[in-house]
């Protein structure tokens, strides 16, 4: 390597190293906090390293009776607003890629960047009028206004890369335009709908507001579960850290191991012609 790429390089991860840093440092202080008693977490000055472990925050967090109400919960929400929204998303990409149809995508784009308070009111009274609060099926059909424009958002971009060639050959071979979609359009597009489905999983699964103001004792969400864990007569930040780590710990999870298919969908566009 010359020394104008060994600079380059150097200079490539300094700067990764400046924007993921403070990202790493929070969390590894929240681990630090799920880690060790309260004596340690208010002791002046900080204490990183703990001498003892306190493994009790996360048993204490995991044996509470309404977690895994809480966390079935999430699951559910979740994995609804997301399998629907591939089942919409999905065929509507295909669709307003393959029919150029740019006003939709327009329309699409104003769904995406809309505050999800925008529809927040309008549909808590509808929920209410229906006497549906209080239940998981507002949680899951609110979500979709999340879920939805990013699966169709992300679709209309890796349809409109994808190769015409395979699907000209089909119909000019007799198939439909559902048989198409199905057998052609499909199997190339399982990275796209990789990505789709792991942005979609993350924007619910995180989601606060929509839980917090439509859910029950019995049905919240594991986000609106660890805010309830705040009060103003007791913080405690041990079990606090532990239940947003175990909260955080799914999506790391299906992150890391679908790292491939993210990486594969978000740069089939830079390699595929248009």
């Amino acid at each position: 390597m010359t020394p104008r790429q060994i600079i380059g390089q150097i200079g490539l991860w300094l700067s990764v190293f400046v924007i993921v840093s403070p990202a790493i440092l929070f969390f590894l202080w929240m681990l630090s906090l799920s880690l060790k008693f309260e004596v340690d977490n208010a002791a002046y000055p900080p204490v990183f390293f703990p001498d003892r472990i306190a493994w009790k925050n996360y048993a204490d967090v995991l044996a509470s009776n309404r977690f895994l109400t809480y966390f079935t919960n999430s699951l559910i929400v979740t994995g609804s607003a997301t399998l629907l929204a591939l089942l919409v998303g999905v065929p509507a990409g295909y669709g307003i890629a393959r029919m150029a149809a740019h006003k939709s995508a327009i329309v699409i784009l104003i769904a995406r960047i809309t505050p999800g308070l925008s529809y927040l009111i309008p549909l808590f009274l509808l929920f209410q009028w229906l006497g549906l609060l209080g239940t998981l099926v507002p949680q899951i059909i609110i979500h979709l206004v999340v879920t939805v424009p990013i699966v169709i958002w992300i679709m209309i971009g890796y349809f409109e890369t994808t190769p015409m060639e395979l699907e000209e050959a089909a119909l000019i071979d007799g198939a439909g335009r559902w048989q198409v979609f199905r057998h052609v359009a499909l199997p190339i597009a399982k990275p796209g709908i990789a990505v789709a489905f792991i942005l979609a999983v993350i924007f619910s699964w995180n989601n606060f507001v929509f839980g917090i103001v439509l859910a029950g004792r019995e049905t919240r969400t594991l986000p609106v579960a660890v805010y309830n864990m705040i009060s103003f007569d007791q913080l405690s930040w041990g079990p606090l850290a532990a239940a947003a780590l175990i909260v955080t710990f799914p999506v790391l999870l299906l992150t890391v191991l679908a790292q491939r298919q993210i990486v594969a969908g978000l740069t089939a566009g830079a390699v595929k012609g248009g």
